[in-house]
C-alpha cells in the first residue's frame, strides 16, 4: 500500500514530522485538546474544530459514539469526532444511490474533470494534510506528504484513463454483425480502509471509482477519523464548487457495526477493503454470501532475497528502508531477509550498523527517521513477537526493546538463526521486526518465498540476469509485485498494486485495475436483415 519513496530520506535529514494517533479512551476536556494549542493551529486550516462530524453525504451529521484522537509520540489527545449510527449509515447509502443517477449521466471525460479539480484541491493542502497523517497515523512527516502526493498522483492518471477507458470491436463471424465490449460503472462503490494510510488508499479506489462512473461510501479507520473528515471536506468543496451532490463522495466514520453493515449490503455493488487477512476474509465472506463483488487487500510477508553476486551497497539501504520505514507498518515492509551463505555475515553485520544509526527521537525533529507505532497495542504485540522468536531459536543481533520515553516508540528488530518456516517467521506481525534467514541455493530460497500464506511483495538482488528471469517466470516468485535489485516497498502508481494468496487478489491503482470498478457486458449486434446463427446452426 505505499508508494515510492525515495531512499535517499535515509540518507539525508531534510525531514520533518508531526505525529500522534487514535484510541478509544474517555473524552478529553476541550482546554487539554492538542487543537486548541498554538503549536497545532494549522490543524483548523483543513477545517477541523475540538468535535468534528463523522457522517457526510451531502450534508454533515455524527449521532453516534463521540471518539478521540490521541498521539502516539505522547498520548496527548488531538480532537474528537462523532461517528455514524446505523440509522446515518442507512441515510447515506440512500442518498448515494440517488447521486449516483447524476454521477452516471456525465461523460467520462467530465467526470475526469472533477477529478483533476480535487487532485488541484489536495495540492493546495498537501503540506497541511501531510502533517495531520504524521499527527494522527504516527508515520513521519515525509511519508505523509508523501501519501497524499499518490492521490493527487492518481487523480492525474485518472484524468487520463477518463477518455480512454472501454471495450475493444470484436470480429464477428456472422456477416451483416458487430460484436463489441461495454464497460459501465458498478454503481456503488463501499470503501474501507486502514490506519496505516489513510489518505493514500482511498485516493487510489476514490479516483478511479469516480472516473469509471461510481459513487463512494468511505469508513475510514476508527483510529484516523480525523483524516477521513479532512480528506472528505477537500473532496465535497470541490462537489459543491461544480454544483453536484456531495453524496457522490460520502463518508460514514465507525466500527464494526458500520463494516458490517456495509459489507451485508446489497445496494453497495462493491466492497473494497483495505486490512488485515483476518477481518478481510470476514469481510468477503459478507459479501459472497450475498454474491457481490469484492476488492480485497489484505496482508504480506514480504521478502528480500539476496544473492552471492548482489550489491551489498544497495542491499543494506534497501533492507533497512523497507523494514523500519513507517516502523514496519506497510502491508509492503520487508519482514523476512533471505541472505545466501556466502554473503550473510557480512550483510548482517553491516545492517545492524545501520540499524543503530537509525535516529530514533521526536518526530518533529527534522533529523528522525523512525517514530512510534500507532497504537499501544501494537507494542504489545511487538513484545509478544520478540519472546516467540527467543522461544522459536532466534538470536537478538540488535532492538528488541520498548523504548523508555514518552509515547509507543519501541526499537527496530533484527533476528538470526530462525528456520525458515518457524511459526514466527511465517506470522505477519505489523511491528518493526526483521528476520534473516541463510539459504544456499536459488530453488530453497525461491521455494520459502513462497511458501508463506500471503503473496503481496518480494524482491531479489542479483546481477545474474537468467536468475533474474526465472523470478519473474512461472517458477519464481508467486507475489503480486515482484521486484529486482529494489526493497518490497517500492511501487508506482501506473502500475496494478495488490497480491495473491492471502493478500486477497485484488488490484488498485494502474494498469487495467479499472475494470474492478466496472461491470463488462458482450453486446451483439445485428445491423443485417437476415438471422444467421453463431456455429453455423441452422434451425429452421
Amino acid at each position: 500500500m505505499q508508494r515510492v519513496l525515495l531512499l535517499t530520506a535515509l540518507r539525508h535529514s531534510a525531514l520533518t514530522a508531526k505525529v500522534c494517533s487514535v484510541r478509544f479512551q474517555p473524552s478529553a476536556a476541550m482546554s487539554t485538546l492538542l487543537i486548541n494549542q498554538p503549536k497545532y493551529a494549522w490543524l483548523k486550516e483543513l477545517g477541523l474544530s475540538e468535535d468534528n462530524d463523522g457522517v457526510y453525504n451531502g450534508t454533515w451529521g455524527g449521532k453516534g459514539e463521540v471518539v478521540t484522537s490521541y498521539c502516539p509520540a505522547n498520548n496527548e489527545p488531538i480532537a474528537r469526532v462523532r461517528q455514524a449510527t446505523l440509522a446515518e449509515y442507512e441515510e447515506t447509502v440512500q442518498k448515494a444511490r440517488e447521486a449516483w443517477k447524476v454521477w452516471a449521466d456525465i461523460p467520462a471525460p467530465k467526470r475526469g474533470e472533477i477529478v483533476r479539480q480535487i487532485g488541484d484541491a489536495l495540492r493546495k493542502k498537501i503540506k497541511v494534510l501531510g502533517s495531520l497523517v504524521s499527527l494522527e497515523m504516527g508515520k513521519i512527516y515525509v511519508e505523509g506528504v508523501g501519501e497524499v502526493q499518490e492521490y493527487v498522483d492518481v487523480c492525474d492518471y485518472a484524468v487520463g484513463l477518463s477518455r480512454m477507458i472501454g471495450g475493444p470491436v470484436l470480429p464477428s463471424e456472422r456477416p451483416g454483425h458487430a460484436l463489441i465490449e461495454q464497460w459501465n460503472p458498478v454503481g456503488l462503490v463501499g470503501i474501507i480502509t486502514a490506519f496505516n494510510f489513510p489518505v493514500a488508499v482511498y485516493g487510489w479506489n476514490n479516483a478511479i471509482a469516480l472516473i469509471c462512473g461510481n459513487v463512494c461510501l468511505w469508513k475510514g479507520a476508527p483510529t484516523t477519523p480525523l483524516t477521513s473528515v479532512a480528506v472528505t471536506k477537500i473532496v465535497a468543496e470541490v462537489l459543491e464548487q461544480n454544483n453536484l451532490p456531495g453524496a457522490i463522495c460520502s463518508m460514514t466514520c465507525g466500527g464494526a457495526d458500520i463494516g458490517t453493515a456495509l459489507s451485508k449490503d446489497e445496494r453497495v455493488d462493491l466492497v473494497s477493503f483495505t486490512g488485515s487477512t483476518q477481518v478481510g476474509k470476514q469481510v468477503a465472506l459478507m459479501v459472497q454470501e450475498r454474491f457481490g463483488r469484492q476488492l480485497l487487500e489484505l496482508g504480506g510477508n514480504n521478502a528480500i532475497i539476496v544473492f552471492e553476486d548482489a550489491d551489498l551497497n544497495l542491499v543494506v539501504p534497501s533492507a533497512l528502508f523497507a523494514s523500519v520505514g513507517t516502523a514496519g507498518q506497510r502491508c509492503t515492509t520487508t519482514r523476512r531477509l533471505m541472505l545466501h551463505e556466502s554473503v550473510h555475515d557480512e550483510v548482517v553485520e553491516r545492517l545492524s550498523k545501520a540499524y543503530k544509526q537509525v535516529r530514533i527521537g521526536d518526530p518533529w525533529d527534522p533529523s528522525t527517521l523512525y517514530g512510534p507505532l500507532h497504537t499501544k497495542h501494537a507494542v504489545q504485540q511487538y513484545l509478544a513477537a520478540i519472546e516467540q522468536a527467543k522461544q522459536q531459536g532466534g538470536t537478538l543481533v540488535c532492538g528488541g526493546k520498548v523504548m523508555d520515553r514518552p509515547g509507543n516508540y519501541v526499537e527496530p528488530t533484527i533476528f538470526t538463526g530462525l528456520a525458515h518456516d518457524a511459526p514466527i517467521v511465517h506470522t505477519e506481525t505489523f511491528v518493526p521486526i526483521l528476520y534473516v534467514i541463510k539459504f544456499k541455493t536459488e530453488e530453497e530460497a525461491f521455494a520459502w518465498n513462497n511458501e508463506v500464506k500471503q503473496g503481496l511483495s518480494s524482491s531479489i538482488f542479483t546481477k545474474d540476469m537468467g536468475r533474474v528471469f526465472r523470478w519473474l517466470g512461472p517458477k519464481g516468485s508467486d507475489c503480486g509485485i515482484v521486484n529486482v535489485n529494489i526493497p518490497t516497498s517500492g511501487a508506482e502508481i501506473g502500475g496494478a498494486f495488490g497480491g495473491e494468496k492471502h493478500t486477497g487478489g485484488g488490484r488498485e491503482s494502474g494498469s487495467d485495475s479499472w475494470k474492478q470498478y466496472m461491470r463488462r457486458s458482450t453486446c451483439t449486434i445485428n445491423y443485417s436483415k437476415d438471422l444467421p446463427l453463431a456455429q453455423g446452426i441452422k434451425f429452421e
